[in-house]
């Protein structure tokens, strides 16, 4: 006999795992399904939280690093820009123990993990979706009232429901070293590197422990991990980092088309990369990626209890998209810019005091992913009120 649950969600990333908790801690049956055995094991983000994720979400600030409040943009011909806020603005986190304590947070809740199993596909049956795993050899069989793709940038999930699919990629690659006491202070620096990183920037990201550096461009149009090494080498004496030096490579697909439309059906619906929650300006996909798995757990806790599948297609990925319309534009204009002189001068001008205020607001502003009510939800607190 198959087993049955309320909820599938397929990939245990920071998406799935913080979708899962929610769902369980409301009292779903969830099951958890990844190709790795560990969550923990090839983490493909640098980790980066604003200050609105860590003041406003329940994300446990044992797994995050020192706060981060300078910036430094640096462009390719030497112009520097720096900024400094009053408050905690960034933290790198711990992705992989992170990773660990929410599944370990879902799974007290009651959910089951399901390593090493990889998703071979969905289709449509009786009272929702039957799901098809492989694990070792053989084919497992489950049955979900509804599957939660958080399976990456390029979405299996998002094909087998019929949904939208992202087409618009950057590809990242970084070094993370680990850092001794009085190594550096906790900065966050940006580079303008049309040679290095075609289309986006290159970075340094510190705290007290961890160093991450790393290049991100446009797919098919550099060699990411040929461009980190030249990069490394360059701005390693600045990031006081002695060469050679060990490191951890991590890297993987960024998309940045913005929030697909269509992320929902009757079957189950898409979050994190998988729904194009991701910056297309900053490629920062993390305060998207908690609120979005937030509101995704809402709706599909919502539709079980009311035995509602008509529920889901309110997931809709136009209410999310418009906060990333003038993001886009941004994206496309600064992805034609490939002068080093017109980047450097963009440098420079945004050092004035007129522009200043500007990139002061593009690194610390809190505008970020918008925070949804369900029309269930405003229906539900018009009756208490």
């Amino acid at each position: 006999m198959r087993e049955r649950f309320d909820a599938v969600v397929i990939g245990a990333g920071l998406a799935g795992l913080w979708c899962a908790r929610e769902m369980a801690r409301a009292g779903l049956q969830v099951a958890i399904a990844d190709r790795k055995a560990d969550p923990g094991e090839k983490v493909q983000t640098t980790g980066i939280f604003v200050r609105k994720t860590f003041d406003e979400t329940r994300l446990p600030h044992a797994f995050l690093g020192a706060p981060i409040r300078r910036v430094h943009l640096h462009g390719p011909r030497g112009a520097t820009l720096s900024l400094a806020s009053e408050r905690d603005e960034f933290r790198i986190g711990r992705m992989s123990e992170l990773y660990r304590h929410l599944l370990a947070q879902a799974v007290e809740c009651g959910a089951t993990w399901l390593p090493a199993a990889s998703f071979e596909g969905t289709h449509p049956a009786t009272g929702g979706s039957l799901v098809h795993l492989r694990v070792d050899r053989s084919i497992t069989e489950l049955t979900a009232r509804y599957v939660i793709g958080a399976d990456g940038a390029r979405s299996l999930v998002a094909r087998d429901l019929g949904l939208d699919v992202n087409d618009n990629f950057l590809v990242g690659v970084e070094n993370v070293y680990r850092r001794g006491a009085n190594e550096g202070e906790p900065e966050l620096h940006c580079y303008l590197e049309p040679a290095l990183a075609p289309g986006y920037i290159a970075w340094a990201a510190g705290d007290n422990d961890e160093l991450h550096v790393g290049v991100a461009g446009k797919a098919g149009k550099f060699d990411p991990a040929a461009a980190l090494d030249r990069f490394v080498d360059r701005v390693a004496p600045d990031l006081g980092l002695s060469l050679p030096a060990s490191f951890v490579r991590r890297g993987g697909l960024i998309p940045v088309n913005g929030v697909l439309q269509r992320i929902a059906s009757q079957r189950g619906l898409l979050i994190g990369d998988a729904a194009g929650a991701v910056s297309p300006l900053t490629a920062g996909g993390l305060d998207a990626c908690v609120r979005l798995s937030s509101a995704a757990a809402r709706i599909i806790v919502e539709a079980c209890r009311r035995d509602d599948s008509s529920l889901l297609p309110q997931f809709d990925g136009n209410r999310f998209r418009a906060r990333f319309i003038a993001r886009l534009w941004m994206r496309k204009a600064f992805s034609t810019v490939t002068s080093p002189h017109l980047l450097d001068l963009a440098v420079r001008l945004a050092a004035l005091p007129p522009l200043r205020a500007l990139a002061s607001h593009v690194f610390f502003g809190r505008g970020s992913f918008p925070d949804v009510r369900f029309a269930f939800e405003t229906t539900r607190d018009a009756v208490r009120a």
